[in-house]
């Protein structure tokens, strides 16, 4: 197997797995509040508290994957221009 062959099918693989991923769960945790849906400040002591809610994910801890989000897109445009 050439080199270009076996790039080829390391790169089909990794998409193929992504799709899987994204059709399975959609969704994956807030990168920006690790799942928590607010961010963690610290008291004057130093003990972790809950802090303001999460902007990005509006407090549910959990974000739409880029696929799934491309998919849906192109699942509306096509719907759109066939109806």
């Amino acid at each position: 197997m050439t080199l270009i062959a076996l790039a080829i099918a390391c790169l089909m693989l990794v998409t193929l797995s992504y799709g899987t991923l994204c059709a399975a769960s959609p969704f994956g945790t807030c990168r920006k509040c690790n799942g928590f849906g607010f961010a963690m400040e610290t008291d004057r002591k130093g003990r972790p508290k809950r802090g303001k809610s999460c902007r990005r994910c509006k407090a549910t801890g959990k974000r739409i994957r880029v696929g799934r989000w491309l998919f849906n897109r192109a699942q509306r445009i096509y719907r759109d221009g066939t109806h």
